[in-house]
């Protein structure tokens, strides 16, 4: 460690310090409030898959890293037990896979924006049924995970829907009520941060050189993966 720390102040510092406050774009607001962006993009692929990606551009989210609203959002969409999105669409044989989530890359995530996508791998049935533009207001009303019945299915459960549903069924319901489902995502990131395996140093140490340009200094080893605080108005 002491040569390390040797090296590091032979080789950094000569490096100036200009005392420039860091750089920030918040006031660049809703980039992607465009006619482009509201828009379905049917894209052609090269191999034989059917693929359904629905994204929201939402307000920048990496000021809340110690709570992780996305990942928790993403963890719950991500959900593959009963009563899940992806349990009721393999029930239809409409799809295989579902994930949602946020990259935290710089492009999914900084001070401007962050972008949350649910990305469905579909069958070809599931192709067949994955949008709807006809669907009636009035049944959407029977579009909750008790609420998904058969005589609906012609109208209203198409895979676009189902999602879109969901989400609006957390929105509704709210996370005041989760707060055991937030603690155990807390416990199982804290497990696999302490078991991880060891990284090579140079992406280690790059890793860390970013963090210290996102979470407060007490968070450098650990901001970009675990959970600290519980807040649902967040």
């Amino acid at each position: 460690l002491d040569t390390l720390e040797k090296w590091v102040t032979e080789i950094f510092s000569e490096i100036p310090n200009n005392g420039l406050p860091k750089p920030s774009f918040g006031h660049l607001t809703q980039p992607f409030d465009t006619p482009e962006f509201h828009k379905l993009y049917r894209v052609v692929p090269i191999r034989k898959v059917h693929s359904l990606t629905i994204t929201w551009a939402l307000p920048p989210q990496e000021q809340y890293y110690r709570v992780k609203p996305l990942h928790y959002i993403s963890w719950l969409v991500g959900h593959e037990g009963k009563g899940s999105v992806l349990s009721f669409l393999r029930k239809k044989f409409w799809a295989l896979a579902l994930y949602g989530g946020n990259g935290e890359t710089g492009f999914e995530q900084n001070s401007t924006y962050s972008i949350f996508s649910i990305s469905v791998t579909l069958t070809d049935e599931g192709y067949k049924h994955f949008y709807e533009v006809w669907c009636p207001a009035a049944c959407f009303s029977c579009c909750s995970p008790k609420g998904w019945k058969d005589s609906c299915v012609p109208f209203c459960l198409q895979v676009a829907h189902v999602v879109f549903q969901y989400v609006k069924m957390l929105q509704r319901r709210g996370p005041d009520q989760r707060q055991v489902i937030w603690e155990e995502i807390q416990k199982i990131e804290a497990n696999e941060f302490h078991y991880q395996e060891q990284t090579d140093p140079v992406d280690y140490v790059e890793n860390l050189c970013e963090n210290m340009q996102l979470f407060q200094k007490e968070d450098f080893l650990t901001g970009d993966q675990l959970l600290f605080e519980y807040k649902p108005e967040v």
